[in-house]
This record gives structure tokens, sequence and C-alpha cells, in this order.
């Protein structure tokens, strides 16, 4: 589609908010970014298996070596759920109850997001070895 048709499309469709541009000129790239950021990634992966509750999926997601806060689980849970990825179902008990589950589009970008980490940890000796290359090389052009 053309950038014109894009950005008319966008208009129409009443796109807001701080990516509303950027959504504009290349509704792709956000999607990609959202699907593919440091919380996105490692989200879709979690809710490959099954639903989670918000606690839960914090810890889960944490467990990657660095805590992912409430408000960064939060507002990347929305994005994923606008996008819809995620589903958020929300039972009126008390105490409120909240599960997050995959929408089937979700389980596809979820099952393409872990074979591309399935294939980094499968090549992740051959990718040191190119940085161990890269950075001997460099800190010869250094001297």
């Amino acid at each position: 589609m053309a950038v014109s048709g894009a950005v008319k499309g966008a208009r129409e469709t009443g796109a807001r908010g701080p990516d509303a541009d950027a959504e504009a000129v290349c509704p792709y790239r956000l999607v990609i970014e959202h699907v593919t950021s440091r919380w996105g990634v490692l989200i879709l992966i979690e809710l490959l298996d099954r639903p989670h509750r918000f606690s839960e999926l914090r810890r889960a997601v944490s467990g990657y070596g660095r805590a992912v806060s409430e408000k960064m689980l939060t507002q990347t849970l929305q994005t994923l759920e606008r996008d819809g990825m995620v589903n958020r179902d929300a039972q009126p008990v008390i105490p409120p109850r909240v599960d997050y589950s995959l929408t089937g589009l979700g389980r596809e970008a979820a099952e393409q997001v872990r074979a591309l980490t399935l294939w980094t940890e499968k090549r992740m000796d051959a990718v040191e070895e190119a940085r161990e290359a890269y950075d001997t090389r460099r800190g010869a052009d250094a001297s």
C-alpha cells in the first residue's frame, strides 16, 4: 500500500495516540514492534502453554532475568490486546480475577516468536563466535 493510502486508511479508521502517525505510515512496523518488544516476546511465549493470571504472568516473565514492573506489564498486555493478540477475561468475583490468554492471532504470532527463540538458542554458539571475531577485528583496527 502506498504511503498516502496508508495515511488515508489510518485517518478513516480513526487511529489515535502516540503511535498514530507511525501507524498511518507503516502499520506493519508497529505490530512487529509490539510482538517483538522486550516484554511482548516473553508474554506471548508464556501464554502459549496456558492462560495466566496477572501476578503469575508477571512472575513467569520476570523469571527470564529482569523483573517487569506492574505498569510495564499492564501497558504491554493492553497493547497486545489492542492488536488482537491477547484476550483479557475479567471475572466479576471478589477478589477480582483476570486471566490472560492468546487469541488465534496471538497464538500464531507466538508460535513464530518461539521458533525464532529456539533458532537463537540453537545457533547461539555461532553468534558468540561471530561476536568474538568482530571484536577481535575491531580491536586490531583501533590499535
